[in-house]
């Protein structure tokens, strides 16, 4: 086997093995899908632009992984309600320069090759064939946008590129108990893939690991040349639903060198921590959950991190202010993560996280939320457990959380118990389409 840079050669060195390799890959991140299971929060924009963390969108993560590996040749494939999503990558992510060959190709649905908008994810990429020729690189990296982690793909090109791969998954170590929740991988001692099964009621073990499996990430790494040709082979194909994980994935496993890459490999995982962080942000319970345990002390996703920094859009507001000192007046905020432009005026946050722009008025309370941009909560209201969407203007007086009941006959309220509540909950028509 041969490798474009090969690591024993003494005049080279790791570091220079793998920016090689991400100069010679182009990414492809699809961020089309509208995430249904997050209910109202999408009736307006895409799972990919839902906000998170105080200040990032989901598909942020994705892209900065994408940066912070070196790989700076990019296309986003956009179908669903884009919009939010074109602007955010307009605002925030123009600093790649296109002097350097650095650049983010848009890529919405545009019926390239029939009247057919994306059928699939495979459907996604055999639309920007033709794109993706002229873009000429050696490697394609698909990835989904719409999930919470950080991880350097440079480590798994590298591992693509040394067992002369064509095709290599990358796969999360999950309990065998869980595993029926995702695609497993079966693997033989050489971490080639033997069997891929979409949620398998008796998944198979990790070699020498009975109490382990290996899930489907999402995460590909294709030889350019092999991709084009499984793409063709897909799109003639009338059974198929032209879909990565449903179709192309199942047929090439057996037929060509198919390796799975362990993420524990390539997280970059919080500092004397070993634990690698993957989120499915995909439902308003695990959402929530997710948002959450950022208040925590040590959290598991570090945003701290300078070494491998999460990029977005940087509105220019004011810093975070609080007013009133004065018993049962006071503004404050415990064990929460508050943003620029919010105002705590005389009111109370606990473990809760406040998006930019976001109003507490003077005696309300806010405890184990997450409030996105804007929201502005009226005097005396009480939120508890709670997502309030984007410019939310929750009246005064108003409690949220408390009674679960009360709150199902105006608002969406999860198995768990929490309450997801939208402008259009309140009577707030935010959106006109007539």
């Amino acid at each position: 086997m041969q490798n474009d840079l090969s690591l024993n050669d003494p005049q080279s060195t790791q570091g220079r093995f793998v920016s090689h390799l991400t100069r010679s890959t182009y990414a492809i991140i699809l961020a089309g899908g509208r995430g249904s299971r997050l209910m109202q929060l999408t009736d307006w924009r895409c799972k990919p632009a839902v906000p998170f963390g105080g200040k990032f969108r989901i598909l942020d993560f994705a892209l900065s992984n994408c940066v912070n590996s070196g790989i700076r040749r990019i296309g986003v494939a956009t179908q669903y309600k884009a919009q939010s999503l074109i602007q955010h990558l307009q605002r925030g992510w123009s600093f790649l320069d296109g002097r350097f060959d650095e650049f983010i190709d848009l890529l919405p649905a545009q019926q390239q090759v029939g009247e057919d908008w994306y059928q699939g994810t495979a459907d996604a990429v055999f639309q920007n064939l033709d794109m993706l020729r002229r873009r000429n690189q050696k490697y394609v990296l698909i990835l989904s946008g719409d999930h919470i982690y950080k991880m350097d793909y440079g480590r798994m090109l590298a591992q693509h590129a040394q067992t002369g791969a064509d095709l290599t998954v990358a796969c999360m170590d999950v309990p065998l108990e869980e595993a029926s929740a995702f695609g497993v991988m079966g693997v033989d001692d050489d971490n080639r893939i033997v069997d891929f099964l979409e949620k398998p009621k008796e998944p198979p073990c990790m070699p020498g690991r009975p109490d382990r499996a290996l899930a489907n990430m999402g995460v590909y790494v294709f030889n350019t040349a092999f991709l084009y040709e499984q793409l063709i082979r897909d799109a003639d194909d009338p059974r198929s639903a032209h879909d990565f994980g449903k179709d192309v994935i199942p047929h090439v496993i057996g037929r060509y060198r198919c390796h799975a890459h362990n993420f524990a490999d390539s997280c970059v995982c919080m500092s004397g921590s070993n634990t690698p962080y993957w989120r499915d942000v995909g439902t308003v319970d695990a959402y929530w959950e997710a948002n959450i345990e950022l208040t925590k002390v040590s959290p598991e996703l570090n945003m701290y991190d300078n070494d491998w920094p999460i990029w977005t859009y940087q509105a220019q507001l004011p810093p975070a202010k609080f007013v009133f000192d004065e018993d049962g007046r006071r503004g404050a905020a415990i064990d929460s993560l508050v943003s620029g432009g919010n105002i705590i005026s005389g009111a109370t946050a606990r473990r809760s996280l406040l998006f930019s722009g976001v109003y507490l008025h003077s005696w309300s309370e806010v405890e184990d939320s997450v409030l996105l941009p804007n929201c502005t909560i009226g005097r005396r209201a009480r939120i508890r457990r709670a997502v309030i969407d984007k410019n939310c203007n929750v009246p005064a007086d108003m409690v949220i959380g408390h009674d679960l009941d009360e709150d199902r006959r105006r608002f969406h309220v999860t198995e768990k118990g929490i309450t997801l509540v939208t402008p259009e909950m309140l009577g707030q028509q935010l959106h006109h389409i007539r």
